[in-house]
């Protein structure tokens, strides 16, 4: 990919695990039992992240935006205003939402101390993303294994002690802190230049030979693998999803509790079903 693509790649999706944990602490107030304003106040600011995506792509969900080589076409010229604008939503909203949820005490009460795991059992349960980095492990591929772009930007793994339900929650709000972070270097240092590679065919064929890459999504590692035969057909094309693995642990992060933890358990993992359902 081109120099600017990469950085309006890194922007995007900074801001797509943005909305990814904003989704997370809405839908967890209700399962958690604080109805109401942290609900709304998740999903108001959800909604500043989708209208930009919805500018620039064209839709709210399924962006079908990324290239091989680039991006499908370049973004506005109000680009760094707009984002600009979106990151002062979130860093305001942020605030909000830590003094609804920090030292709320329901979810103190019903999430501290719930449902803890060591970093041995995390790494035996093949456990990714905020449930490993709540146990203490500061593990994350944008820093453990860098690609794209990420070894030119400053910031910082937020871990938790416990490896509760409570320091998942918290780990998600350090994270959109720190993408924030991100995004902003990346307005900063947004060169011009063209979106698309120089001589990118429309049709890929992958060469023989087998490879496994994987980047840190909002929910843990996704990764894909694949076995080429040197047509554009693979022999063999597979998909690691975070939820699919986190989830098949929910047995286990659930032995010892009551029945009516469950729920809370299950919403700390954040699970996207249709994910899970492939």
């Amino acid at each position: 990919p081109t120099e600017r693509s990469e950085y309006i790649r890194v922007i995007l999706v900074e801001l797509n695990r943005i909305m990814s944990h904003l989704m997370f602490i809405g839908a967890f107030s209700t399962d958690v039992g604080i109805f109401g304003t942290s609900f709304m106040y998740a999903f108001r600011d959800r909604e500043y992240v989708q209208d930009f995506f919805e500018e620039i792509t064209g839709e709210r969900m399924m962006y079908n935006y990324f290239r091989p080589g680039g991006l499908a076409w370049d973004v506005p010229d109000n680009f760094r205003e707009r984002c600009k604008q979106v990151l002062g939503h979130i860093n305001s909203g942020l605030k909000d939402l830590e003094g609804m949820i920090v030292d709320n005490e329901i979810v103190l009460a019903r999430c501290r101390g719930l449902s803890r795991v060591s970093t041995k059992d995390a790494i035996n349960w093949g456990l990714t993303g905020p449930l490993l980095r709540a146990t203490g492990l500061e593990y994350d591929l944008r820093k453990a294994e860098p690609y794209s772009i990420y070894d030119r930007f400053e910031f910082e793994i937020p871990t938790g002690k416990d490896g509760d339900v409570y320091d998942r929650v918290i780990i998600r709000l350090e994270e959109m802190k720190q993408s924030v972070r991100i995004v902003e270097q990346a307005l900063a240092g947004l060169p011009g230049g063209p979106i698309m590679a120089e001589g990118m065919k429309r049709t890929l064929r992958v060469p023989e030979g087998e490879v496994y890459m994987r980047v840190e999504g909002p929910r843990g590692e996704y990764g894909v693998y694949i076995v080429g035969t040197g047509s554009d057909k693979p022999y063999r094309h597979k998909v690691r999803g975070a939820s699919f693995c986190n989830l098949s642990a929910l047995r286990a992060m659930s032995i010892g509790n009551y029945l009516s933890d469950v729920i809370i358990i299950l919403g700390s993992i954040d699970i996207v079903l249709c994910e899970v359902d492939r």
